[in-house]
């Protein structure tokens, strides 16, 4: 698979799902589990739309974690439920990525300038929710 070296991609993609769902005022806030369900679906076919694969972790973080509760397939999509704080949880995912393979391209999905400062300490750097709803609109 182009992209994925010995079990480990080249490239790696952190959404921070709280950030793109809200981008869009589509009435997300009335079932934040529901929204989240939906780019989740959508995230499974983002690989299919890049010109370089990648690994994508989505944070979901606060109501939007019970998105999983009943989840069907996600294929390679990986889920990380937040405990706390999204963006501290989207830094800690970060930090170890870059700590395992400091040559790993790691790009975080989010508009939030605190927390693209905070990635960008580790290396990462950042598109806007545009982008990744340009390509998952296509």
């Amino acid at each position: 698979m182009t992209g994925e070296r010995d079990g480990e991609w080249d490239r790696l993609i952190v959404v921070d799902a709280a950030n793109v769902v809200g981008s869009r005022p589509d009435g997300w806030w009335r079932d934040r589990p529901g929204a989240a369900r939906k780019l989740l679906d959508k995230l499974t076919t983002l690989n299919e739309r890049l010109a370089e694969p990648a690994e994508v972790v989505v944070i979901l973080e606060g109501a939007a974690r019970r998105a999983m509760d009943d989840a069907p397939d996600l294929g390679d999509l990986r889920v990380v439920l937040a405990g706390g704080s999204g963006d501290d949880t989207i830094v800690d995912v970060v930090k170890a990525a870059a700590d395992d393979n400091p040559e790993r391209t790691i790009t975080v999905v989010t508009a939030d300038r605190g927390l693209r400062d905070r990635i960008e300490a580790h290396g990462a750097g950042s598109v806007g929710p545009r982008w990744l709803w340009d390509h998952l609109d296509q």
